[in-house]
Formats: structure tokens, C-alpha cells, sequence
């Protein structure tokens, strides 16, 4: 068996209060100035980053705030924010939000650091040296950024998502306080928390899986399918947005570690094309990826014993086989049930599948296939599931 690595911040903070702690834990860096990059909501919203900057400010950190990370971050949004980290004077990073602004935070970070432009990243381990010191403050139970060495920004003229995946961009410190997400809207906690579970599938069929990634997406697996329903209907269950952080890092170890398939490969061209949700790409693709990666014997072997699991813990999800459940459970949480409904058009298909061939998270899919089968699982999703 080839030797395996095992990728993660240094320091996880992870429950109710974590924030808090996270504080402390930041002032003992030693840096006097942070660059907070966040999105444009959460960059006023009395619960971020003023929340944030004002922690800080009682720990004798001073702060500027970048609030220009887009849902889909771009290029563009990356070279505001380094124009932002130069004018502020900041010596280190903090993110806050969901994916969207760790992405963003994380490529500023790396070229800060290394220099070029964020281009010059896409792919497997392209940077020479540690980015720019990042904390990742946590908003969302989905994307699992804060801790991962995966960044996905788009390319505007390209309009694809460039997946650099680089153990350069691994956060220093992670935090993911529940209390945060508490005021997550129902689609986002839904679409999130498909996301999370899309990385634990993906992992656990990855041709490079190990023990320890496998036990990280089997815990995932049954948390997500107990408490992601609870989590989208009772938005204020401190029990269901702990365990839903707990479930999306898992899931995130899962995946940093043992890479994605062609779930990820797929939804990237969608985001980067369409400029749409990530997670809801990743709940439609989702059924239709792992239909095809049955067609070899040791993923569906392991197909079935994610069907089992799902169901074990909601006994709500039995349909009889595993992509049945995964389909029950997008349709409990509310996902959309087509491409068609998203407005992706059919003649787009050859280029999207071109794209998707080229994304570095389809190398570790149980199958590798060709365009015309992409083609083939991107025309299944066209159509109501």
C-alpha cells in the first residue's frame, strides 16, 4: 500500500462558545493586526465581523474588514482583497463565513505569500511556501474550508473553477462555534449540509481512501443523515447545529485527506458557468455520480453499506437502495430537484463536461470516464429526480 498523508490545521476549536476561546487562542500568535475577509452581509451584520473586530479590540488586536467575497469568489474578488491586506497593514488573516470566504481568504493568504497571481495555483501543491498565517471562523456546517487545503475560486474569463488543492492554504486555527450558525436560512443549512455530505460519500469511494478517512465519512454519514432535517426545520436546536459542525469537519478530514470524484469535478464547471450554489449542484449531481460509480464492484460495495448507514439513522430515508436515499433525503431538506430548474441548458454540456475532465477532485473517482459519459450523468441530472 502507497504511503498516505493526513492534512489539518494545527488547532480545531469545535462546540458552543469555541469563539471565545478562539480569541485567546489568536492573541497568542502574537500578531497585531488582522485582515477580516467575509462577504458583504457579514461584513456589517452586527454578529460578524464588527463582532469579530470587536473581540479582537479586547484581546489588543487591532482590525480592517474586506467584505468583497462573492458566493462564487473570484479572481477578482482574490486581487481586491490582496489591494485591501497591502493597504491595511495587516500581518495576518482572519476569514468568517461560510466557503465562499475562506476560499477567497485562502487565496490572498497564498499569494501574499508566494506571489504571481492566484492562477498561477490551480492544481495539486503549485505554491513553495506556507501562505500568509490564516484563522478560519466558521459560519456555515457544509463546505468544511476552515480546515481544508482546498480552494476553489473562478476564473472570470475562463468561467470555470479553479480547484487548487495545496497543503499551503491549510488554515493555522479553526473555529467552529454552533452558536454562529444558528442564524443559518433554511436553503443554505439544506444546500450546506448536502455539501457535507457529498465530501463524506465522495471520500469513502475515493480510490485513495484509508482507515482514517473511512471512519471520519462513516461518523459524517450518520450524523448528517440524523440531524441535517432537524437542523433546515428547527434552525434555533442547539443539539442538531452542534452535531451538524461535528459532521461537516468529519466529513471535511474525510476529504482533505482521501479527495472527492466527479460530484465535486461536475458542480465546479456549474458554479464556475452559471454562477450557482455550490452545494445544491453537489445534492443534484450527487445520486447520479454514485449510480455510475456502481459499475465497479468495490464502490458499490461501499455504496451499499452508505444506503445502510443513512438509514439506520433515519429510518425516513428507506427507498430501497442508496441512491433512493440520497434523493429522499434531498427531497426532505428541500433541494431542487433538477439542472433543468437551475437554468443549466443542455447545448452547454460538451463544455462543461471538457471542463470537468480537467478538475484535479475527479483523479480519485472509483471509474474514470469519458466525456460522453459525463455528458450522460449531466443529461440524468437535467431532468427531475
Amino acid at each position: 500500500m502507497a504511503v498516505s498523508s493526513f492534512f489539518m490545521p494545527v488547532t480545531n476549536l469545535i462546540g458552543s462558545g469555541a469563539l471565545n476561546d478562539g480569541i485567546t487562542q489568536i492573541a497568542r500568535l502574537g500578531f497585531k493586526k488582522a485582515l477580516i475577509v467575509t462577504d458583504n452581509f457579514l461584513a456589517t451584520a452586527e454578529f460578524g465581523a464588527p463582532l469579530i473586530a470587536k473581540k479582537l479590540k479586547e484581546a489588543g488586536i487591532d482590525s480592517a474588514t474586506f467584505g468583497g467575497a462573492q458566493p462564487n469568489p473570484t479572481v477578482g474578488n482574490v486581487n481586491a482583497g490582496l489591494a485591501e491586506l497591502k493597504n491595511s497593514g495587516a500581518d495576518f488573516i482572519i476569514s468568517l463565513g461560510g466557503g465562499s470566504s475562506h476560499d477567497c481568504a485562502k487565496g490572498v493568504a497564498l499569494v501574499a505569500s508566494n506571489g504571481g497571481k492566484i492562477e498561477d495555483y490551480e492544481g495539486l501543491d503549485k505554491s513553495n511556501k506556507p501562505q500568509m498565517t490564516l484563522v478560519a471562523i466558521n459560519t456555515t456546517a457544509g463546505t468544511a474550508s476552515e480546515m481544508t487545503r482546498f480552494t476553489i475560486i473562478t476564473d472570470e474569463t475562463r468561467h470555470v473553477k479553479m480547484a487548487i488543492v495545496d497543503k499551503h492554504v491549510t488554515p493555522t486555527l479553526s473555529i467552529n462555534d454552533s452558536d454562529l450558525m444558528e442564524g443559518m436560512p433554511k436553503g443554505l443549512t439544506a444546500a450546506t449540509g448536502m455539501d457535507a455530505l457529498t465530501h463524506a460519500i465522495e471520500a469513502y469511494v475515493s480510490t485513495i481512501a484509508t482507515p482514517i478517512t473511512d471512519t471520519c465519512a462513516v461518523k459524517a454519514i450518520e450524523l448528517i443523515a440524523k440531524y441535517l432535517p432537524i437542523a433546515v426545520e428547527q434552525p434555533k436546536n442547539k443539539e442538531a447545529r452542534e452535531q451538524m459542525a461535528y459532521a461537516q469537519f468529519l466529513a471535511g478530514m474525510a476529504f482533505n485527506n482521501a479527495s472527492l470524484g466527479y460530484v465535486h469535478a461536475m458542480a465546479h464547471q456549474l458554479g464556475g458557468f452559471y454562477d450557482l450554489p455550490h452545494g445544491v449542484c453537489n445534492a443534484l449531481l450527487l445520486p447520479h455520480v454514485e449510480k455510475f460509480n456502481q459499475g465497479d464492484a468495490k464502490a458499490k460495495a461501499r455504496l451499499d453499506e452508505v444506503g445502510k448507514l443513512l438509514v439506520a439513522n433515519n429510518p425516513a430515508l428507506e427507498n430501497g437502495c442508496v441512491i433512493g436515499a440520497i434523493k429522499k433525503l434531498a427531497d426532505i431538506v428541500g433541494i431542487p430537484k433538477s439542472l433543468e430548474e437551475l437554468g443549466v441548458k443542455r447545448e452547454d454540456f460538451d463544455t462543461l463536461a471538457t471542463n470537468a475532465l480537467k478538475d484535479v477532485c475527479g483523479l480519485t473517482n472509483p471509474i474514470q470516464a469519458t466525456k460522453e459519459q459525463i455528458i450522460g450523468i449531466f443529461a440524468e441530472a437535467f431532468g427531475p429526480r
